[in-house]
């Protein structure tokens, strides 16, 4: 019995409730359904503001990265060009002094008069 009771009087509020919410409520339907429909129109506004927002920065990061990449490009490419005239110059450094050791080999081998370094002698 109990239990119809309980059942009966949470009846009673739910009709209390719907009730009071019809009298008291601020605006008719067709209203409130035209308010809720301006504030999901100005919601998505927003949402499309910032995603513009969000595309105007990734655009801008882009181009910032983009950027960096190119300056470190140039600066690579300038270091790597740096070094391969210093390696040339070291090459050819390198060769003159064979040339030049080779050159007083001769002269002490012809000093000496043994012919040249290779002759067989």
């Amino acid at each position: 019995m109990e239990d119809r009771s309980s059942f009966g009087y949470f009846l009673l509020g739910l009709g209390i409730g719907v009730a009071a919410g019809i009298l008291w409520a601020p605006r008719s339907g067709d209203e409130t359904r035209a308010l809720l429909a301006d504030k999901a129109g100005e919601g998505a506004e927003y949402l499309r503001n910032r995603a513009q927002d969000g595309t105007e920065y990734v655009k801008q990061r882009t181009d910032d990265v983009r950027q960096s990449a190119a300056d470190m490009y140039e600066k690579g490419k300038t270091q790597v060009s740096k070094h391969r005239e210093t390696l040339a110059a070291a090459v050819e450094a390198g060769k003159q002094a064979y040339r030049d050791a080779m050159g007083d080999v001769r002269t002490a081998a012809t000093a000496s008069g043994a012919g040249h370094p290779g002759d067989g002698v």
